[in-house]
């Protein structure tokens, strides 16, 4: 539907890390100039609008918020809550929106102040949010709690491994290190990562992705507008969604979950199979999350995505790259933003221009986002021209 039709122009990420002098708003509004920029934009250029959720502003109506404190008067305006799938959810709606002629060209920001705008007891009491409120949340399980589970279903159905969880802490770890704007600047090994803090057995501190203030912005619009841009656009060749469930309680498998569908949508559209792919930036909010999507994905067999990290064929130099910017496990995640950087990354590296943590097998690229408790998944196909 969308092949060779849709390009994002332009991509743009906030200072990360703990930033105190800007606000969630500002944090979005910081990446939002720096697309624009990269995109050769202005703001008057924008018609369309989709953002995500804030749980540290006070606001219910975050895109009219966000247009407000942009300047901007939309003819398309969305705020969408598809927990770390809605960066990948709003790309779909906006690339819909260009596609129906709805927007010429749409805004898509997600992020927020997540380690300075709120306090130690807010941060856990939002780590409630996704239990069900009647029949979950009294037994008292935090997001890791229920992570946790899938990661000791998962190990005790396939023989994944803690040493292999840990080997993709290290990965993203190496990874970001490479990153100018990372805020985690030493490597770690699977020792560290094996005794650090309990949080959720088997999930130590080290699995579980960080508290962030970041934000993340991208511009999408026609292909017809390809020329006429200062950098190299990534072409949306496919993309697929799949909600399978709300609440743990209520999946139908701790084992299997959405992402087969959404790539298989995703690859269908694109006219591509996994070994099409040239690299992978796949969610990754806690260790266990990105070996499934490996193999639902089709990147490993299933029970193979361990491997797949300790053999080093998922390092920047290995055969299938995975989150060449550290993820969500060490680059930044601030709610929706998560997702967000992995695609703002995905553009970067098809533009081959990343000096030591570039690809070098650069023309497709695959990104994957989960939302929930992998609960609502959508994948994308990505390439660096039109194909």
């Amino acid at each position: 539907m969308f092949r060779n039709e849709i390009i994002i122009a332009g991509v743009g990420e906030s200072d990360i890390g703990k930033v105190p002098e800007l606000s969630g708003v500002g944090l979005n509004a910081q990446a939002v100039k720096r697309a624009l920029d990269d995109a050769g934009m202005k703001l008057s250029d924008i018609d369309g609008l989709v953002t995500g959720y804030s749980m540290t502003e006070p606001y219910f109506m975050l895109g009219s918020v966000l247009a407000e404190y942009l300047g901007l008067k939309p003819t398309f305006c969305a705020s969408m809550t598809v927990g770390g799938a809605t960066p990948a959810a709003a790309l779909h709606h906006a690339a819909m929106a260009v596609a129906t002629g709805q927007a010429k060209v749409v805004l898509v920001t997600a992020g927020e102040n997540r380690a300075t705008g709120q306090t130690r007891d807010a941060a856990v009491q939002a780590l409630t949010q996704v239990g069900h409120p009647y029949f979950e949340n009294v037994y008292g399980p935090l997001i890791p709690a229920f992570y946790g589970m899938v990661a000791r279903r998962y190990m005790h159905e396939y023989g994944t491994t803690r040493e292999q969880m840990a080997q993709v802490c290290v990965q993203s770890r190496d990874h970001a290190v490479r990153h100018p704007a990372s805020p985690m600047t030493e490597r770690i090994t699977v020792d560290d990562v094996l005794n650090s803090k309990p949080i959720a057995e088997p999930l130590n501190m080290l699995d579980c992705c960080l508290i962030s203030d970041s934000a993340g912005a991208f511009i999408v619009t026609s292909a017809d507008r390809a020329g006429d841009l200062p950098n190299i656009p990534a072409w949306l060749l496919g993309i697929g969604e799949r909600h399978t469930h709300e609440h743990v309680t209520m999946a139908p498998s701790l084992t299997r979950y959405g992402a087969v569908e959404s790539g298989e949508a995703a690859y269908s559209m694109a006219g591509l199979g996994p070994s099409d792919m040239d690299f992978a930036e796949l969610y990754d909010c806690f260790s266990i999350v990105p070996i499934i999507e490996a193999e639902e994905l089709g990147l490993a067999e299933r029970g193979a995505g361990g491997e797949l990290f300790t053999s080093g064929d998922a390092t920047i130099e290995g055969r299938m790259p995975i989150n060449t910017h550290g993820g969500m496990l060490s680059f930044a995640q601030a709610g929706a933003s998560g997702g967000l950087h992995a695609i703002v990354e995905a553009c970067r590296q098809l533009r081959g221009d990343l000096g030591e943590r570039q690809v070098t097998n650069h023309d497709v690229a695959l990104v994957h986002n989960e939302g929930g408790i992998l609960s609502s998944h959508v994948t994308m196909v990505l390439a660096n021209q039109r194909r």
